[in-house]
């Protein structure tokens, strides 16, 4: 059996797809239909900065719901940027001693 493609919507190209829907629901779905697995693990990173930036406890619904839109405009809107506070660790200031 080959491997499934997509033609990904964040990067543009045609490219492996992820091997299952990432979870329920329509969005779940258009991502599985859309994204390809490259995309994903790409925004599994950035999604990792923004529940540490924004303190998601990803156990309660709405910072879930907060998730989840973030998610939707990375892949499908205007894009989920980094909270304006947000320094990557090499651009923060050294430390004193």
């Amino acid at each position: 059996m080959s491997e499934r493609l997509v033609n990904c919507v964040k990067l543009g190209k045609e490219l492996p797809a992820m091997d299952r829907v990432p979870f329920k629901g329509e969005l779940g779905q258009r991502l599985f239909d859309n994204v390809s697995k490259e995309a994903w693990r790409l925004w599994l990173e950035h999604s990792k900065m923004l529940i540490n930036e924004y303190r998601l406890d990803m156990t309660h619904p709405a910072h879930q719901k907060t998730w989840f839109a973030e998610c939707e405009k990375y892949f499908f809107g205007e894009g989920s940027e980094a909270p304006k506070e947000f320094k990557p660790v090499d651009e923060k200031a050294p430390e004193a001693k």
